[in-house]
This record gives structure tokens, C-alpha cells and sequence, in this order.
């Protein structure tokens, strides 16, 4: 009971997602399904910290249960609920099935929480293909959209890869130091060869999850082409699964944490500026936030080539640069679901509205979701009583305090790349007026997209104006120490 106690929040997002397939041939309700659906997201949710009663590890060593753990099963959690009503009036205008998107969303929670959890490469492995194979799917939930199919068949494939090279590395792994579990390989000695490119096979795998520079090709085009709550989903929790996995094992595994800091370092310069340069020629807002996506990614790596640098001989300095990551992953999904969903609702039947040019004039017609998509791209930009500044403002300092000067200059660069793509959006909205045969009309937002976005704005500028608490939750030694 006791580790069963431990996978709660998994256990109940997989059986709600279960309920609902199956009640599906019984009923046609949508507004009933969609209530399953935030009831199961919540109540895994609320699970979570049932399992943070019983800190510790569970199944033998394979999953561990503790603040870390906690940490993302929250966020996770809350992208989930996010996401699934964001998408009750997609799916009702896409005239799309909702039982099947529900319990898929629910399947590729579970799966990231498996990777949070994860103290064990296989039963990682087990996490990601649970979140990965959903992910599949929902790409291609719009299966008579051409570009929708399109997405679908790019992430199978290009996933299928990444799948490959990191069993490949888990094999590596393995031979390097006679276990797959994290806490075995701190104290096992090795001499192999192995163990270097089975860290590297590893870090290509996960790299590709979170749109590292260059396995992020797949980005673009699967950004566009899945539906667009699942694009929100996407931007926002394999991301944060994938990272919180790459940081239990870079701050566990001592060989990851010395071999590989000019890997992290060549690798955020890489994606952060393949990825704002990417933003800057593109016409479609979903296109430009999957180059932002990117972008943000290779941001967080910076706080990954801090800890790498100072892990062993300056512990405070690399907690600080995990509590970094932490707080921007926060940040980021709050801006990432909120942004997707104005582009749900705006994007109209069939996604035909997603150029640029169709946002012009928006702050005359609907000047709240103007405001609010305002909030979001400020936030991305990091300017000040947003949560995206502090993230920033975090990750430089670490970088700065982890003596790579040079590092924080070209991330300080980079964001001033993105005033050119997050600004001109801005200037569309608000001071250029709409084509000729544009739609001039408001567009009615439904009171679930309502309720996302007061939540996603209002949690974008409380952690901007008052992150404090959040700070010293993820510095507490509870949190960060749980991963060493």
C-alpha cells in the first residue's frame, strides 16, 4: 500500500482516462465528459500531495516520491486541467470527439509523472513512451486536417528516433556501471568507455522531448499542424517532464555533471539562437511561438551549463540554478497555455485565422484578449511584473554567479533578439488596422477559455510581482537536496 500510495497521481489520471473510454458508447454528453476530465486532472493533482505525505523511494528504488517529485506532479497536474478546458469549445467547434482527447491528455500526464518520478532509467523509459504514444495521437486528432495528419506522421517518426537513442544510452549505461537506478550508479566505479556516449545517446533522446537545438525540426511543423490546445499541452508538459528527468539525472549521476558541461553550453547558445532567429521570419503565430518554444528552451540550459560548472565545488551557487530552472518551467507553462489558447479561440473553425496580419486591429475589437495576449508576450519577452522576467533574471544571475560571463551575454543577447517577433505582434494588435475582407467582428470566448485565461494571467503576474514564495519553496533543502 505503501507504494501504491506513492503512484496516486498517475493511478488516478490513467483510471479517469480509463472510465471515460469507457462510458464513451453509453453517452453523448460533451459537457458531462468534460467535467470527468477536470475532475480526474484535479484529483490526480490533489493525489499528489497525498503522496508527499510518504516522501521516499517506492517499487524497489524504481520511482521516488519526495518535493521534487511533488513539484512537477503540481505543475503538471494544473497544464492538464488547463488544457482540458481550454479544449471543450475547440472540440466542440472542430466537431471533434472529446471522450478519446480526454483520456489521451489524461494517458500523457500520467507518463510525465512517471518521468518526474523516475529514479530508474527503464521505468523513465516506461514514462516517456506512455506520454510519447499519446502525444502520437493527439497530433493527429484532426485526422481530416491535411496538416494535422502531417504532424502526427513527423513526431512518430522523428520520436521513434530519439526513442532509440536513448534505450541505446539506457544499454550504455548499463554496461558502464551494472545498473540502470541513479542511486546505484553514484557509488558504482567504472572505467568503461560506455558510460560517456550512453550519457550523450540519453541526452539526445530527452533533447528531443524538449526541442533542443538540433532535434527540434520536428517542432515547427507539429506545433502548427496539431490541434491547438494540444499544441498548448505540448509547449508546456513534456517539456517540463523531460527537464525535471535531465535534472535527477545530471544532479545524481556525478559522471553526467563532469563530462557534459561544454555539451550544455554549445547546446544553449545553439538553441537559443536557432530558435529567436527561426521566430524572426515567420508569418504564422503558431510557427513563430514554436521558434519561441525553442528559444526558451536553450534559455534553460544555461541554468543547466551553471550547475554543471559549479556543482562540485559550489553547491549553493548550483541550487540556485536548479531552484532557476523551476521557476521558469513555472512561468513558461502559465504563459505557454494561456498564449495557445487566445490562438485556439481566435484561430476559428478550422484554424484559418493564424497569420499574423489576422491579429491587426485586435486591440480595438477585443481589448481584454488583446491585454491578456499582451501579458503573455511581455512575460516571454522577460519584462518586469511578469513571471518571464524573474525566470530570466534567475537563470542570468546563475550563469553570471557560475563565472560564464560570456554565456550570460549571449543569452542577454538573445532576448533582445525576441523584442523584434514579440513586439511586432503587439504593434499588429494594437496599431495596424485590419485588411480589407478581414474579420472585423468580435470573437465570442466561451466561459471556460475565460476561466483559463484569467487564471494564466493572473498567475503570470502574481510570480512577477511576488515571487518570493514560490523562490523559497523551490530553494528549500527539501527540494533541491532531494536530488542528490
Amino acid at each position: 500500500m505503501t507504494d501504491i500510495k506513492l503512484v496516486l497521481p498517475e493511478l488516478t489520471w490513467c483510471a479517469f482516462g480509463v472510465f471515460i473510454m469507457l462510458l464513451q458508447p453509453f453517452l453523448k454528453n460533451r459537457h458531462f465528459f468534460t467535467f470527468l476530465g477536470l475532475v480526474g486532472a484535479l484529483g490526480g493533482t490533489a493525489f499528489s500531495i497525498v503522496s508527499a505525505w510518504n516522501y521516499g523511494p517506492g517499487f524497489s528504488g524504481l520511482i521516488l516520491s519526495d518535493a521534487f517529485s511533488l513539484f512537477f506532479h503540481l505543475l503538471l497536474g494544473t497544464i492538464a486541467f488547463l488544457v482540458i478546458l481550454a479544449s471543450e469549445s475547440y472540440l466542440e467547434s472542430e466537431n471533434l470527439d472529446s471522450p478519446e482527447f480526454l483520456a489521451l491528455v489524461l494517458f500523457a500526464t500520467a507518463g510525465m509523472g512517471v518521468l518526474a518520478s523516475a529514479q530508474e532509467l527503464l521505468t523513465a523509459f516506461i514514462g516517456l513512451e506512455m506520454s510519447s504514444i499519446s502525444s502520437y495521437i493527439l497530433a493527429g486528432y484532426r485526422r481530416d486536417a491535411l496538416k494535422s495528419s502531417e504532424s502526427a506522421l513527423k513526431y512518430f517518426l522523428l520520436g521513434s528516433f530519439a526513442t532509440a537513442f536513448f534505450l541505446f544510452g539506457i544499454a550504455l549505461f548499463y554496461g558502464a556501471t551494472g545498473t540502470t537506478t541513479f542511486t546505484d550508479a553514484v557509488v558504482a566505479t567504472s572505467q568503461s568507455g560506455f558510460l560517456k556516449p550512453g550519457l550523450a545517446l540519453i541526452l539526445i533522446g530527452l533533447g528531443f522531448k524538449v526541442a533542443i537545438a538540433p532535434f527540434q525540426v520536428w517542432t515547427p511543423d507539429v506545433y502548427e499542424g496539431a490541434p491547438t490546445p494540444v499544441t498548448a499541452l505540448f509547449s508546456a508538459g513534456p517539456k517540463a517532464a523531460a527537464f525535471a528527468l535531465l535534472l535527477r539525472i545530471f544532479a545524481t549521476v556525478p559522471a553526467a555533471t563532469h563530462y557534459w558541461f561544454w555539451s550544455f553550453w554549445i547546446l544553449a547558445v545553439a538553441t537559443m539562437f536557432l530558435g529567436n532567429l527561426g521566430a524572426l521570419v515567420q508569418t504564422n503565430v503558431k510557427r513563430m511561438l514554436a521558434y519561441s518554444s525553442i528559444a526558451h528552451a536553450g534559455y534553460i540550459l544555461v541554468a543547466f551549463a551553471a550547475v554543471t560548472s559549479v556543482a562540485s565545488e559550489r553547491p549553493s551557487a548550483a541550487t540556485s540554478a536548479y531552484a532557476a530552472v523551476l521557476f521558469y518551467l513555472l512561468g513558461y507553462a502559465l504563459v505557454k497555455v494561456g498564449a495557445f489558447t487566445i490562438v485556439s479561440i481566435l484561430g476559428g473553425s478550422g484554424e484559418k485565422n493564424l497569420s499574423l496580419d489576422d491579429y491587426a486591429g485586435l486591440g480595438q475589437r477585443q481589448p481584454w484578449v488583446a491585454a491578456a495576449l499582451s501579458v503573455f508576450l511581455l512575460s516571454l519577452l522577460g519584462i518586469p511584473i511578469t513571471a518571464g522576467f524573474f525566470g530570466k533574471f534567475y537563470i542570468f544571475t546563475a550563469a553570471v554567479h557560475s563565472n560564464l560571463i560570456w554565456l550570460a551575454v549571449l543569452m542577454a543577447i538573445n532576448s533582445t533578439i525576441g523584442i523584434y517577433y514579440y513586439l511586432r505582434l503587439v504593434v499588429i494588435m494594437y496599431m495596424h488596422e485590419p485588411k480589407p475582407g478581414a474579420a472585423v467582428l468580435p470573437v465570442r470566448f466561451p466561459i471556460t477559455a475565460r476561466i483559463v485565461l484569467i487564471l494564466a494571467v493572473a498567475g503570470t503576474i502574481y510570480f512577477g510581482v511576488a515571487p518570493t514564495r514560490a523562490l523559497d519553496f523551490l530553494n528549500q533543502s527539501t527540494l533541491i537536496g532531494s536530488l542528490k
